[in-house]
C-alpha cells in the first residue's frame, strides 16, 4: 500500500505503520532495506546477469534442452509475503514525490523507533537525511520527538524559562496546545508548565487575555465548553498570570468566574486563590499559603518538639485526662502536617507513633482484665481489633517512611513486640488447651532474642521498656510453662512505660498519586467476557525506596476478587531526585456481567522482613544478585496502600455465538 498510486492511501499506509508496535525487530529492519524487489523475488542487477552469463562459459545455442530454462522454480507456497512486502516500505514513504507521505513516514518512524533500540538506531541516518528535504514542513517534522520522557523534560525546562515578549507566550502556548491535541496524555504535564509560565510572566499575559478568552468588548461570546483540555490549559495560564497582576480579572466575562470557582475545587494544586473584587471567596482554605509558610518553619519545629516533650512527661497513660492529651497531641501533628508540607513527614510519624500507643494504653485497661473470660468476649473483639490495628501500624511506621535512625527503627520493633505479646494473651484466655499456645510461645521468645541480637547498641535507651522488662525476665521465660509466661507477659505489659520518641530531623512518608485512569468517565470499558481489556496507569510516586520491587498495582473487582500485578522494571522512571514516575498497563479480564460495575486500582507498597531498613536485617550476601529480580508472591508478608483507589467503569460482555 505504501505504492499505491493514491498519495492518500499512501499516507494512511504510512500512518498505520506507525501504529504497529509489536512488531519484530527483524520486520522492522527490513522496511529500511534498499533491495530491489520484481515478482517477490530480489531482482538481480545487470551487473550480476552479465556475470551470470559469463561464468557459464558459453551463450545458448539453442540445441540443448531447455538450455535457457529458469534456474529455480518459483513455489508459491514457500514465498513469505512479509519478509518480501516489508522490504523498503519506509524508503518508499521518505522518498515519495508528495511530502504529505513523506512527513507521515516520518512520524510512523519515530513512533516505532522508541520501541526497538536497534532499529533506532539504524534509522537514525534516515531522519539526518530528512533534514535536507526541501519542504520547511517536513524537516520540523523530523526534529520533533516522539518521546514521552523528552516531551516531559521540555515541559520541566519550559516551567523555569524567562521570555520577553508577549509574542513568545503566544508561540509557546500555540506548540503546547499543538502538543496537547496530538498526545492527549500529556494534559497534566502540559497545565503543569502553563501554571509555571503564566505566574513568571503576569505583564506578558495581561495585553493578550482578551484574545486568550476569546472576550468583546460589546457583543456577548459563546460559552466555551469546561470539557476541552485546550481551554483549561489556556485558564490555568490566565488565572496564575492574574495572581500577580490586580487589574486582569477586571477582562474577565461572567462565565470565566464561574470556571474559576470549578477549576479552584477541582484543580486546586493547578489554579491559585485569587482575589476577586466583588466577588465571595469560594475556596475555604483561602489563607495564602506563602503567608502561611513565610518564618513559620521554626515556629512548627518548636511546636512538634513541645509536643513530644508535653507527651513524655506523662507518667501514667491510663488517666482520662492523659489519654485525652494523647488524642488532641495527635490531632495537631496532623493538622500541623496539612500546614507545613517540609514537616509532614516528621509530623505524620509521630502521629502514628502516638496513636499506636493510645490504642496499646486502652487495651491494657483494668477493667478489661479484671472481668471473666465469658463475660467479655465483646471486649476481647476489641481488644484483638486493636492488637491488629497497631501492628499494621508498626508496619507502616517501619516501611512506609524514609530517612529512620536505627533508634527510631528499634523503638517500632518494640511496640511491635507489645502488640505480639497482647495477641499472645488474648490467643491464650480465649482458647483452652496448652497446645496451641506452646508453638506461639516459642516463636514469641525466638524474636525477643532477636531484637536482642540486632538492636543490641540500642538498649540503653529502653530503660523500664517492655523490651528490657523482657529481657530481664528471659531466664525465668524460657523455663515457664506456656500458662505462666501468658501471665508474666500480662503483668509485664501493664508496668512498662513508653519509650520517649526522639524527634526526626528528616523523614519523608512515601505516597503515589495516580494521575490515569482519573476517575471521572461515566463510559465504561467494553470488553468480550474472557479477554482482556488494557488499561493505562500513569502515577507519580514520592520518597519511594526501591520502587521496581516494592510497587505493586491492585485491582479490585465488585465480586470481591482481587490481582495483584507487578509492573516491569522498565516501567519505573525517574523524573527527579526522590521522584518515580510509574507508566504501564494493566490487563482487566472477567467474565460476563448484566451492567456496568466499577473496579478499584490502586498501588501497594508491598514489606518483607527481607528488605528492613535495619542493615543486620537485610538480605544475605550470598542473594545479593538477585537484587535486580522482582519479589515473588512468596516472600511479600504483606502490603500497604500508597495511594487513593481510583474506580474505573468496566462492561465485559458474553461473547457472541
Amino acid at each position: 500500500m505504501v505504492s499505491d498510486g493514491s498519495w492518500v492511501v499512501r499516507v494512511q499506509a504510512a500512518k498505520l505503520l506507525g501504529s504497529m508496535h509489536q512488531v519484530s525487530p527483524h520486520f522492522l529492519e527490513q522496511t529500511l532495506d534498499k533491495k530491489l524487489m520484481s515478482d517477490l523475488r530480489r531482482k538481480r542487477t545487470a551487473h550480476e546477469r552479465a556475470k551470470e552469463l559469463y561464468t557459464s562459459g558459453e551463450f545458448s545455442s539453442g540445441r540443448r534442452w531447455a538450455d535457457d530454462a529458469p534456474k529455480e522454480k518459483v513455489d508459491t507456497s514457500g514465498v513469505n509475503l512479509i519478509d518480501s512486502g516489508a522490504c523498503g516500505a519506509f524508503v518508499h514513504g521518505l522518498e515519495d514525490e508528495m511530502y504529505e507521505v513523506r512527513i507521515a513516514a516520518v512520524e510512523a518512524l519515530c513512533s516505532l523507533a522508541q520501541s526497538s533500540p536497534s532499529f533506532a538506531e539504524k534509522c537514525l541516518d534516515f531522519l539526518v537525511d530528512m533534514f535536507n528535504d526541501e519542504i520547511e514542513e517536513v524537516r520540523l517534522q523530523s526534529i520533533h520527538d516522539s518521546s514521552r520522557d523528552i516531551r516531559e523534560a521540555l515541559h520541566e525546562l519550559l516551567c523555569f524559562t524567562n521570555v520577553s515578549t508577549k509574542e513568545c507566550i503566544q508561540l509557546a502556548l500555540l506548540e503546547l496546545l499543538k502538543n496537547l491535541s496530538k498526545y492527549p496524555t500529556d494534559r497534566n504535564s502540559v497545565w503543569k508548565c502553563l501554571k509555571f509560565l503564566g505566574a513568571r510572566h503576569p505583564t506578558l499575559v495581561l495585553p493578550i487575555v482578551p484574545e486568550l478568552l476569546s472576550t468583546h468588548p460589546y457583543f456577548d461570546t459563546p460559552e466555551p465548553d469546561m470539557d476541552d483540555p485546550a481551554y483549561i490549559a489556556v485558564l490555568v495560564l490566565v488565572f496564575n498570570a492574574a495572581q500577580s497582576c490586580p487589574t486582569m480579572p477586571a477582562l474577565f466575562s461572567d462565565h470565566t468566574f464561574r470556571h474559576y470557582a470549578y477549576l479552584r475545587d477541582s484543580l486546586s494544586h493547578l489554579v491559585p486563590h485569587l482575589r476577586l473584587p466583588g466577588r465571595k471567596q469560594t475556596s475555604t482554605s483561602t489563607l495564602d499559603s506563602s503567608s502561611v509558610s513565610s518564618g513559620s518553619l521554626e515556629s512548627a519545629q518548636i511546636f512538634l518538639r513541645d509536643s513530644l516533650v508535653r507527651v513524655s512527661t506523662l507518667q501514667n497513660l491510663e488517666t482520662p485526662g492523659a489519654q485525652d492529651l494523647l488524642e488532641f497531641t495527635i490531632r495537631d501533628l496532623q493538622r500541623l502536617g496539612e500546614l507545613q508540607t517540609e514537616l509532614a513527614g516528621s509530623a505524620d510519624f509521630c502521629a502514628t507513633y502516638l496513636r499506636c500507643q493510645l490504642l496499646l494504653t486502652k487495651a491494657l485497661q483494668e477493667r478489661l482484665w479484671s472481668m471473666a473470660v465469658p463475660l467479655c468476649l465483646k471486649q476481647n473483639a476489641k481488644v484483638s481489633a486493636a492488637a491488629k490495628q497497631i501492628l499494621d501500624e508498626t508496619y507502616k511506621l517501619e516501611f512506609l517512611y524514609s530517612g529512620l535512625e536505627t533508634q527510631h527503627i528499634a523503638t517500632i520493633h518494640n511496640v511491635r513486640m507489645q502488640a505480639k505479646a497482647l495477641e499472645l494473651i488474648l490467643s491464650a484466655r480465649s482458647q483452652r488447651g496448652v497446645d496451641h499456645v506452646l508453638g506461639d510461645c516459642e516463636k514469641f521468645l525466638q524474636e525477643v532474642e532477636s531484637f536482642q541480637r540486632l538492636f543490641l547498641t540500642e538498649l540503653p535507651h529502653f530503660q523500664d521498656s517492655f523490651v528490657e522488662k523482657l529481657l530481664e525476665l528471659m531466664p525465668r521465660l524460657t523455663a515457664s510453662k506456656p500458662l505462666d509466661l501468658v501471665k508474666i507477659l500480662q503483668s509485664t505489659l501493664r508496668q512498662s512505660r513508653c519509650i520517649q520518641l526522639t524527634l526526626p530531623e528528616r523523614i519523608h512518608r512515601a505516597s503515589a498519586t495516580i494521575i490515569e485512569p482519573t476517575g471521572e468517565s461515566d463510559n465504561p470499558l467494553r470488553f468480550t467476557s474472557g479477554l482482556v481489556v488494557a488499561l493505562d496507569i500513569d502515577a507519580t510516586l514520592e520518597h519511594v525506596q526501591d520502587p521496581q520491587t516494592s510497587v505493586k498495582v491492585q485491582v479490585l473487582y465488585p465480586d470481591g476478587q482481587s490481582h495483584l500485578i507487578h509492573p516491569k522494571p522498565g516501567d519505573f522512571r525517574m523524573p527527579g531526585p526522590e521522584r518515580v514516575r510509574l507508566i504501564t498497563q494493566v490487563y482487566l479480564s472477567h467474565s460476563a456481567w448484566t451492567e456496568a460495575c466499577q473496579v478499584e486500582v490502586r498501588l501497594l507498597l508491598a514489606y518483607s522482613s527481607s528488605n528492613s531498613k535495619h542493615p543486620s536485617i537485610s538480605k544475605a550476601s550470598w542473594s545479593e544478585s538477585m537484587d535486580g529480580f522482582p519479589s515473588s508472591e512468596s516472600s511479600i508478608e504483606g502490603t500497604i496502600h500508597l495511594s487513593k483507589p481510583v474506580r474505573v467503569f468496566i462492561m465485559p460482555k458474553p461473547a457472541r455465538r
